[in-house]
């Protein structure tokens, strides 16, 4: 296997992260096995499937798609290409909140969940709430929902369309599209290929397009003194912070993730 990941990977050390993933993620087997003949092992299921999971990544496929999960908090997702596959500088999103664990919560753009289900397992005494416009991803969460015991409450919402919530919350969240068309080229072919573009980008003309929408429904849906937290793009942080200032949101701060990048924006209903 290993040899045929250094053919599809150039990079040897990425190959070798990649092998390291599919050993320990789908099969449940550590590096050291793998290295001392613990693949002989494998049942003629498994070995099949592992066969099927190198050559998708042969093809260009993310090998999360491939083995059809990825770690996100300590815990494993169910991804599809439904979703986006969750990325290292999102958990920053669920850092410790404030104290007292503001509740209820909303997961605006859920995807896979993952978000609203780790702040549902962090803090089982909130209410934790999310929307999607996909049905497909809704799929997905509920799926993971389930199979690691969190309790949500998922419904099928476009946040740009002109539906409400009846509930009022203490937490927004939400890692919306942010990515400007104009930055295509700056992303791999494989994410460009396989994730899903509805949840990555956003037109050149308008790159706060979802900031805009969820920061106006949030002066309804947000309780006085609510938290709104975005995952933001770095090259738009301070236009969304003056954006934020001018609709009237109190105690604006961005916080930088663990890459040095200006990731996350907390702020305030007044």
């Amino acid at each position: 296997m290993n040899r045929r990941l250094r053919v599809a990977i150039a990079d040897e050390r990425e190959a070798q992260a990649v092998g390291r993933m599919i050993i320990e993620t789908a099969f449940g087997l550590s590096w050291a096995d793998a290295l001392c003949g613990g693949l002989k092992a494998l049942s003629a299921a498994d070995a099949e499937r592992l066969e099927t999971v190198v050559s998708r990544i042969e093809q260009g496929e993310p090998v999360q798609y491939a083995i059809g999960l990825a770690p996100f908090c300590g815990r494993l997702f169910e991804v599809t290409p439904a979703v986006l596959i969750p990325r290292p500088e999102t958990e920053g999103l669920v850092a410790p909140l404030p104290s007292p664990i503001p509740s209820p919560i909303l997961d605006i753009g859920t995807g896979s969940g993952c978000i609203a289900i780790t702040l549902a397992l962090m803090y089982p005494e909130a209410r934790v709430d999310a929307i999607d416009i996909s049905e497909d991803a809704l799929r997905v969460a509920r799926r993971n929902a389930e199979r690691l015991g969190a309790n949500v409450n998922f419904r099928l919402m476009d946040i740009l369309g002109k539906g409400g919530l009846r509930e009022t919350y203490s937490l927004i969240v939400s890692n919306p599209p942010y990515i400007a068309e104009k930055e295509r080229w700056t992303m791999e072919a494989h994410v460009l290929k396989h994730e899903p573009h509805q949840a990555l980008f956003v037109p050149d003309s308008d790159p706060l397009l979802f900031y805009r929408a969820i920061a106006e429904k949030g002066l309804s849906w947000l309780k006085p003194g609510g938290l709104l937290l975005f995952e933001i793009n770095p090259i738009y942080a301070r236009e969304l912070e003056e954006l934020l200032a001018q609709m009237g949101y109190e105690r604006i701060a961005i916080r930088q993730d663990q890459f040095g990048k200006n990731r996350y924006l907390h702020a305030h209903r007044p």
